[in-house]
């Protein structure tokens, strides 16, 4: 073989060597810059692929990819697309601007904390505490209890300390769309437990603390989803004061959290900001991290009674009650064996900062102040059959 056939050999396996490269097909940095902007300045409706910029591109592809090494990168070092630091700021921007709208919530919640406070001046305070109803699925008979405590106790102020609202339509539970009855889950909490609760106690100021499943509802009612829309289609007119029965029943509304946030521990620990705290030395919380705040108080949320003893140096021994629920205990969907239903007094003297907590545990029959309640048929019935 000649010398001048293996020199031809050696060439087309190296197709990519810069000696076969033409000259003006070889460029600095900078001048592959210039090229692509130029390209896509007089090109601007056009998409400005690799195969396009190898067709009318000055500079060959092994030279630009020494430089930049994707085509991608390349199009952003040239400012032709955005770089990957500029997108992240563009999808940052983009999920704040999309929760834009439960900040508009944030801001109405906000003016129902205090609307319909009733301060009686009394030194000794009792507030009747209850958690975890969940609409439709309350027991019936802790709810008869719960409303005759409140009539003969005559509580100065009545806590919901969350997840009054159950409406699993909204939730992560598997619920058919085709039996969403949202209204009627809203019309039971307002009939038979905001309306009896104002009734038997006209003077108590009642206070509602927003808990997952309520910062969950109020959401949607912003979103606007097919589940809501059912809802709108039959109540007209929805503000949060509406949904909640706010205005007609005066009832103070505490929801701290804010409603714009991403990801499920953001939510846990803004829905843990929904608390009170009484006369400076008791708090209520949906979620136990209340117990941080130092002081004797409540939590529901888990739907188990709990008490931890407590010490330190303002309040001395104290504890931090955490109540069971006020829902059935055999819905389908929950491991109902671990949970129990009950609901909290709590006595406070005001001036001296004590507080005594006296819990009614509530299985089929339950003690309050020395009256004896027994579950009625109709109730074991419904206990049964839900």
């Amino acid at each position: 073989m000649s010398k001048n056939a293996s020199k031809k050999v050696s060439t087309n396996e190296s197709p990519l060597s810069e000696t076969l490269i033409p000259k003006e097909r070889i460029g600095t940095a900078d001048q592959c810059i210039a090229d692509i902007r130029a390209i896509a300045t007089a090109n601007p409706e056009t998409a400005l692929s690799r195969n396009y910029y190898r067709v009318h591109g000055r500079f060959a592809e092994s030279v630009w990819s020494a430089f930049f090494g994707t085509f991608n990168e390349f199009k952003r070092q040239s400012g032709v697309m955005l770089t990957r630091q500029q997108h992240a700021m563009e999808r940052n921007v983009a999920k704040h601007a999309s929760v834009d709208h439960y900040r508009k919530l944030n801001i109405e919640r906000a003016d129902y904390a205090e609307k319909y406070l009733r301060p009686t001046g009394k030194r000794f305070q009792t507030i009747l505490i209850c958690s975890d109803l969940h609409d439709e699925l309350v027991d019936p008979f802790y709810l008869r209890i719960l409303i005759d405590t409140a009539k003969r106790v005559q509580p100065d102020i009545i806590v919901l300390n969350g997840d009054i609202w159950d409406a699993a339509e909204f939730g992560r539970y598997t619920v058919d769309p085709r039996s969403f009855n949202i209204a009627s889950k809203i019309t039971f909490v307002h009939k038979s437990i905001l309306q009896p609760l104002r009734e038997v106690c006209p003077g108590a100021q009642i206070d509602w603390m927003s808990g997952n499943h309520e910062d969950r509802l109020v959401k949607h009612l912003a979103d606007a989803t097919p589940a809501m829309k059912v809802l709108l289609s039959d109540i007209h007119g929805f503000t949060v004061g509406s949904l909640l029965g706010l205005d007609k029943y005066q009832v103070n509304f505490i929801a701290k959290s804010d409603l714009a946030t991403y990801t499920a521990t953001n939510v846990k620990s803004e829905v843990a900001k929904n608390y009170k705290v009484y006369f400076g030395c008791y708090v209520t919380n949906h979620f136990p991290e209340g117990i941080s705040l130092g002081m004797p108080g409540t939590n529901g949320h888990s739907h188990k009674f709990k008490v931890t003893p407590c010490h330190n140096e303002v309040f001395g021994s104290y504890s931090w009650i955490q109540t069971g629920c006020g829902h059935l205990k055999d819905a389908s969907y929950c491991n109902a064996e671990k949970w129990d239903m009950g609901f909290l007094l709590a006595h406070i003297d005001t001036q001296e900062k004590l507080v005594n907590q006296e819990y009614v545990p509530i299985t089929d029959f339950a003690v309050v102040g020395g009256k004896f309640y027994y579950r009625n048929p109709s109730e074991i019935a419904r206990v049964k059959t839900s």
